[in-house]
């Protein structure tokens, strides 16, 4: 688990532009590492889990909550997330074997948090 996070922190937080991210095992739902302070609820995992595999076409129309924060949808496909709020933004990023999930706020840059998120999450490490 420290290495999962110590790699969460080098290929994201490093960025400047990742507020926080975890790692989702798909197998079982769980968290299997989050960066410092970043708790995920499991009612969020379920939420996020069902909008890749059940969901899409809801999420592109409605958006979705959040760490109880309404974040609209700005792009929704078979392997991303990209959701936006005034305050900044969230992408998710599925693999194989997990959702990566990453936060950014209001003064940085989304471009730069989806490169990393989608960087690391077509890394042999988190596929």
């Amino acid at each position: 688990m420290a290495e999962l996070q110590a790699l969460l922190n080098a290929s994201l937080l490093a960025t400047r532009h990742v507020e926080s991210a975890a790692l989702v095992r798909l197998k079982g739902r769980t968290v299997c590492a989050a960066t410092a302070g970043f708790r995920v609820p499991e009612e969020n995992v379920l939420n996020l889990t069902y909008a890749f595999y059940k969901n899409l076409v809801q999420v592109r129309r409605e958006g979705l909550y959040f760490k109880e924060k309404y974040y609209k949808c700005v792009r929704a496909d078979e392997h991303s997330l990209y959701l936006q709020n005034p305050d900044g933004g969230l992408i998710v990023v599925k693999t194989n074997a997990f959702l990566l999930i990453a936060t950014y706020r209001a003064g940085m840059y989304p471009s730069v948090c989806v490169e990393a998120v989608e960087k690391l999450g077509k890394r042999n490490a988190v596929s």
